[in-house]
Order: C-alpha cells, then sequence, then structure tokens
C-alpha cells in the first residue's frame, strides 16, 4: 500500500471499529431484552440453521457476538439460566450424536467461559456428568463435530430439577452454509471491515488485540491459524503424516463481511484452497480428540501464501 492508500485505509478500519463496537452494545441488549421477556425460550435448546439465521435479528446477532461461523460444527445454545450449585449434562446423547463435543458454559451476561465439558474428558460408559459452578446466571454453547446421522442435543438438569429434556435435530442444520454468503450487504461489510486491516498490519499491533478480535470465543479445546487473504491468493496448507492422524483439522474461508466462502476438512498432507474473489482471511481450527497430554506439541503445520497464477 502506499502512503494515501494505507492512510485511507486505516481511517476507514477505524470508523469499521467503532461501528461494530456500537452496533455490539446495541444488539447485544436488544437481544438480553428480547430473552428476558422470552423466558420460554432460555429453556429450550437453539440450532444455529435456517430457520435461526431467517430472522435479520438473530443475523444480526451472530454477525455481531459470534462472526467467525464454525462451518464444521453443529451449533446449539441453551439459557440463559440460574443456578445455585450444580448442573448434570446427558453426555449419552452427545456420545451417540458426535464423536467429538464440547459443551462451553459462560456467564451471563458477559459471556466469558466459565468452564468446558469435552467428549474426549468424560467417561464414555457414564450416562450423565455434573460438574459445581458458583451461584449465578449461565449460558451454554455445545458444538457437535464429526456428528452422526441421528443426533440429540442432550437433557440438562439444574440443581436437581430437569431444565430441558433432549431434543433431536437434523444433521442437515448446516445446510444453510451454502447460500449464507447471500445474505452480505452493506452493513455486515461495515461491521466487519477493519478485520482484514488488523489482520494485514497484524505485525504493527498486539497479538492480543488482534486474537480478542478476531478469534471465537471459548474454544479452549482449539488451537487457531489465521491471518489475511488477498484478492486471487491462495492458502498452501503442509502437513505431516502424524499430525494428519492426530489432529482434526478444519479450514475456513471468509469474505470481508466475515461471511464464509469455502470450507473443507483436511485430508491430505497438502492441500490449498480456492483463490478468494474479494479480499478476505482464512481460520484454521485445529482440535485434538485423543486423550493425551500437552495438547498440539506435535503439531507441525506449514503455511504459505501464493497467487493463483
Amino acid at each position: 500500500m502506499n502512503n494515501i492508500r494505507l492512510t485511507v485505509e486505516i481511517l476507514l478500519a477505524v470508523i469499521s471499529f467503532l461501528f461494530a463496537k456500537v452496533n455490539k452494545f446495541i444488539i447485544g441488549n436488544l437481544y438480553f431484552i428480547y430473552l428476558k421477556f422470552n423466558q420460554k425460550k432460555a429453556n429450550q435448546w437453539r440450532v444455529i440453521d435456517n430457520d435461526l439465521v431467517a430472522s435479520n435479528l438473530n443475523l444480526g446477532v451472530l454477525m455481531t457476538k459470534a462472526p467467525r461461523w464454525n462451518t464444521h460444527a453443529i451449533i446449539g445454545t441453551l439459557g440463559p439460566f440460574y443456578l445455585e450449585n450444580n448442573l448434570s449434562i446427558d453426555i449419552k446423547s452427545a456420545n451417540e450424536s458426535s464423536k467429538s463435543w464440547i459443551a462451553i458454559f459462560y456467564d451471563f451476561p458477559n459471556y466469558q467461559t466459565i468452564t468446558t465439558i469435552e467428549s474426549n474428558q468424560v467417561n464414555s460408559a457414564e450416562s450423565w456428568k455434573s460438574i459445581q459452578l458458583p451461584k449465578g446466571k449461565y449460558t451454554i454453547g455445545l458444538r457437535y463435530y464429526n456428528y452422526n446421522k441421528q443426533l440429540t442435543l442432550p437433557a440438562i438438569t439444574i440443581d436437581g430439577k430437569e431444565f430441558t429434556r433432549a431434543k433431536e435435530i437434523s444433521p442437515e442444520s448446516n445446510k444453510f452454509y451454502d447460500d449464507l454468503i447471500n445474505r452480505k450487504n452493506f452493513y455486515f461489510l461495515a461491521l466487519h471491515y477493519y478485520i482484514y486491516t488488523i489482520l494485514s498490519l497484524r505485525k504493527h499491533l498486539q497479538e492480543s488485540f488482534i486474537q480478542r478480535e478476531f478469534l471465537p470465543v471459548g474454544a479452549t479445546d482449539t488451537k487457531f491459524f489465521y491471518d489475511s487473504l488477498d484478492v486471487g491468493e491462495i492458502l498452501n496448507i503442509e502437513v505431516d503424516e502424524f499430525t494428519l492422524k492426530q489432529y482434526d483439522i478444519y479450514i475456513t474461508l471468509y469474505d470481508r463481511c466475515s461471511l464464509p466462502v469455502s470450507w473443507f476438512k483436511l485430508s491430505k498432507n497438502r492441500e490449498k484452497t480456492k483463490p478468494l474473489m474479494n479480499k478476505g482471511y482464512y481460520l484454521i481450527r485445529i482440535k485434538n480428540d485423543n486423550k493425551i497430554e500437552n495438547k498440539f506439541i506435535d503439531l507441525k503445520i506449514k503455511l504459505t501464501k501464493s497467487d493463483r497464477f
């Protein structure tokens, strides 16, 4: 970038950053009010699917609070709910639905991760898993990876009382991603314009700031790689045989509106992405579902960018 273009780019990014923060505050509070006056929704699992994103309010909430769409997992959310002491989750339903899952517990309304229950940390012979939590309000985010054809979101009991029953869901819940890019508009571009800029200038910025702005919250079981991509750029991914067998590696490419344009699970030692038609970025999620200590220490991955020509 020349100096003039860079100055304009940074100015637009600052405006986008401020715009995003204001909208996150407004939409977050509207959603808080919505949940407060619709308590029946709080004790029902809500699946991110076509029915959910068909609502402009729901899509707006997701684009401000969880814009790094996870195209590889079926996601259910529950709450907010009040808890005095303990919670139990029906892990039998989760284990029968998915080979790899994680339940993330957030405090409400701050959405800070409090704890997680992960498929590789539970006894598969048990039907329920109980945890102790400090008194307060919480929400749950449940992610099913490598899911089966028959899916059930688990029953939950709170302080010894049934809070929600198990709920069967469609294995086609993520089909909405196929045409989600068609929902792009100037509003979404304004919300996320600054993300490409900070990724492009990441060597001049604190990494903690970039992580806070870009990475999904709560994913304690996942290692991330991410960066910007220019028009026509290709991401080349190379791993060794051990890494390919040991880890599940998921790649998603987003346009500048933060809507997914392509995604796949790594299945070979060397793969490359399709070239982006517009400026955007990639996010690689790496999960280790084996019960070993010191996750990711043996991970070997090489990422390079190249032009399509």
